[in-house]
């Protein structure tokens, strides 16, 4: 399999209450996750049809339950470095998780955390049309954005494009080698710690937004249109984890 350095490639959902993650998300996307045997333990990994495409794993005591998104690069050690020297503060160091990957944690400067990843085996490719109940987008909320943009543009060498969306501000596409892989804006409400939060694909946004509630998460954004790209809604699953779900066009 190729590499696509600069993609988000993998997404973990961590908690202290697995069963009840793997419970809700099979019950809204349909999501498989029985443990497999990774190195010398189990995980368990989220299948979605018949492809891996990210895992529940537990959080540490006092973490709040999020998703963490992994960002492919073609050198973690490398990364890890550059993005201390850039500002961000490295949580894990670089570490090898064998037989799968390498990964290091970082908080970028202004506090949003993400790994970056080396997949022994590759990436999985760019295929279009995303799968439902895949990953569509990422997206980093944070307290200052044009900061936060310089950051993931010289550490990892993304391009960016602004976009101007009227009274809510500036929202900034980050792109590597032509392909949009991220996007990111400031925060909306005062407050809001910085975060990146991952989009899934779903056929009906509004069929998922209710279905979403039924099994008890919160509705933070109700179903809402963006023009030209899709309908979206953002909740907090039971746990309190964010997450987007998005009716998209491609």
């Amino acid at each position: 399999m190729p590499y696509l350095h600069g993609k988000f490639v993998w997404f973990e959902r961590l908690s202290r209450d697995i069963e009840a993650a793997r419970r809700f998300y099979g019950e809204m996307l349909g999501w498989k996750s029985d443990p497999v045997p990774i190195g010398d333990g189990r995980y368990h990994m989220i299948i979605n049809g018949a492809e891996g495409i990210g895992g529940f794993r537990m959080a540490m005591p006092g973490m709040p339950s999020h998703w963490m998104s992994y960002l492919s690069v073609a050198d973690v050690d490398a990364a890890a470095a550059a993005a201390q020297q850039a500002g961000g503060k490295v949580l894990m160091p670089p570490t090898e998780f064998a037989p799968v990957g390498r990964a290091a944690t970082i908080a970028d400067p202004q506090g949003a955390v993400f790994s970056v990843w080396k997949d022994a085996r590759g990436d999985r490719d760019d295929r279009r049309p995303i799968a439902m109940g895949d990953w569509y987008w990422n997206e980093l909320t944070t307290t200052d954005d044009q900061a936060a943009a310089a950051f993931y543009q010289n550490v990892f060498g993304y391009t960016r494009q602004a976009l101007d969306m009227g009274p809510q501000g500036t929202y900034t596409i980050l792109a590597k080698d032509d392909v949009q892989r991220a996007g990111l804006m400031k925060n909306p409400q005062p407050g809001m710690p910085p975060a990146w939060t991952p989009y899934i694909r779903v056929a009906d946004c509004d069929a998922a937004a209710d279905r979403a509630s039924s099994l008890g998460a919160q509705l933070c954004v109700p179903p809402t249109d963006i023009p030209n790209v899709g309908r979206f809604a953002f909740l907090l699953d039971p746990t309190g984890a964010p997450v987007g779900i998005m009716r998209g066009d491609i």
